[in-house]
């Protein structure tokens, strides 16, 4: 059942259409159709008070543990041109505990910046998706929109659940958003991210050791902002 969502960060406010609750946890093999029905169910038409703009963006949540109901909350922004030639880059924020939604997106590196009438964006003139495909998450899960239903989660949190979660979140992303998979693909952040991007990027690289193809993570390079 598809339902309507709003969510408020500060005076940032996102809206999801049609955001389906099915899709949106379970991430096991899809056929093309189903793939796209799922994109398109993620798919953000337009914010209130955006300006209009070429390029395609989606939200939603990916499952990272089924059995404790964990998931993190992801927007992502398609280039603003070529997308399908482009790299895909990860933008975390740190804190611990920063939402990379409210700060990196609404304040740094993304697309859109809120107007001090409360009301409308504007265009931030050095977007980073002018250059590559930009996905921001909110992890770990009690950041942002992110959410456990198992509370004992939000007291063992730490930076090797954080990275392992963030890691299932790609492999499962990367199943919603195939045509992404082959990308060159790097990670950057800043603050303690310092601490999430390289134990991320090790996560990837060791797994990427011994997985099958189909979760082979084309890692290219890291970068981080202290």
């Amino acid at each position: 059942m598809a339902s309507n969502a709003v969510f408020c960060v500060g005076y940032f406010v996102l809206v999801l259409l049609s955001v389906s609750s099915e899709g949106s946890r379970h991430d096991g093999e899809l056929s093309h159709g189903d793939i796209l029905h799922r994109q398109e169910a993620d798919r953000v038409v337009e914010l209130p008070g955006q300006p209009a703009v070429d390029f395609r963006q989606y939200a939603g949540y990916v499952t990272v543990n089924e059995s404790h109901g964990r998931a993190l909350f992801y927007w992502f922004f398609e280039a603003t041109s070529k997308p399908e030639k482009k790299p895909l880059l990860l933008w975390l924020n740190g804190g611990p505990g920063c939402s990379s939604v409210g700060i990196g997106e609404a304040e740094e590196v993304g697309p859109f910046f809120p107007q001090k009438d409360e009301q409308t964006l504007k265009l931030n003139p050095h977007r980073w998706n002018k250059a590559a495909n930009l996905l921001f998450i909110e992890s770990p899960v009690g950041v942002g929109f992110s959410y456990t239903n198992t509370s004992s989660d939000l007291y063992q949190l730490g930076d090797e659940i954080t990275a392992n979660d963030s890691y299932t979140f790609l492999v499962n992303w990367f199943k919603r958003f195939p045509q992404f998979k082959s990308h060159d693909f790097y990670i950057a952040g800043e603050s303690y991210a310092g601490h999430y991007v390289p134990q991320l990027a090790e996560v990837i690289f060791d797994n990427n050791k011994h997985v099958p193809e189909s979760n082979y993570i084309n890692l290219q390079g890291c970068m981080v902002r202290i």
